[in-house]
C-alpha cells in the first residue's frame, strides 16, 4: 500500500467513499461535477501545516481509503501536540482485508514522527463495530466527547 497527501484530483473519489456510508449518505453530497464547497474546504486543507489529508492506494495506485490527521497544539502537556485522526474510509469492497488496520499503524506513525505525545479520535455511538476495531487497536475510551451542531 501507498500513503500520499491528497491532492485536488482525488476529492471526487474520496466523497464518493464518505457517501457510501451508512451515516456519509444522509450528511454527504456526492454528484459529478462535486458541490465547490468540498474543492473549497480541501485548498483549506491543503494550505495548513497542521492538516494532512491522506489516500490509501493499491499496488495498482487505485485510492482504496482515505484519513485525515489534524496536529493540535496544546500548553498542556508541556506544549504538546496531539494527533486528531477523522474521516477514516476504506472502499467497501476493500473492508474486512486488513487495510483498516494498516491504515491507523500509518497514522499511529506519521503522529509520533511529528512529535506527537497522543494521537485520539472520536466515533459516533452508532458504530459498534468502529469502536470495537479502535478497542482492537488499544484505543481507550477514557472520555466523554459532545458536540453541539449548528
Amino acid at each position: 500500500m501507498n500513503f500520499r497527501k491528497a491532492t485536488e484530483n482525488d476529492i471526487s473519489i474520496i466523497v464518493e467513499m464518505m457517501a457510501d456510508d451508512i451515516l456519509g449518505k444522509k450528511r454527504e453530497n456526492f454528484q459529478n461535477p462535486l458541490p465547490n464547497a468540498y474543492l473549497k474546504a480541501f485548498e483549506k486543507i491543503d494550505s495548513d501545516v497542521n492538516q494532512e489529508l491522506i489516500v490509501v492506494e493499491n499496488d495498482d495506485f487505485e485510492i482504496i481509503g482515505t484519513l485525515q490527521l489534524t496536529f493540535i497544539q496544546y500548553l498542556s502537556y508541556c506544549g504538546g501536540v496531539r494527533a486528531q485522526i477523522e474521516n477514516v474510509f476504506i472502499k467497501k469492497d476493500q473492508r474486512g482485508l486488513g487495510i483498516g488496520k494498516t491504515v491507523f499503524e500509518w497514522a499511529i506513525k506519521r503522529a509520533k514522527e511529528k512529535k506527537a505525545h497522543l494521537v485520539q479520535l472520536t466515533s459516533d455511538k452508532k458504530r459498534p463495530r468502529a469502536i470495537k476495531f479502535y478497542e482492537n487497536l488499544d484505543f481507550k475510551a477514557t472520555h466523554e466527547g459532545m458536540k453541539l451542531h449548528f
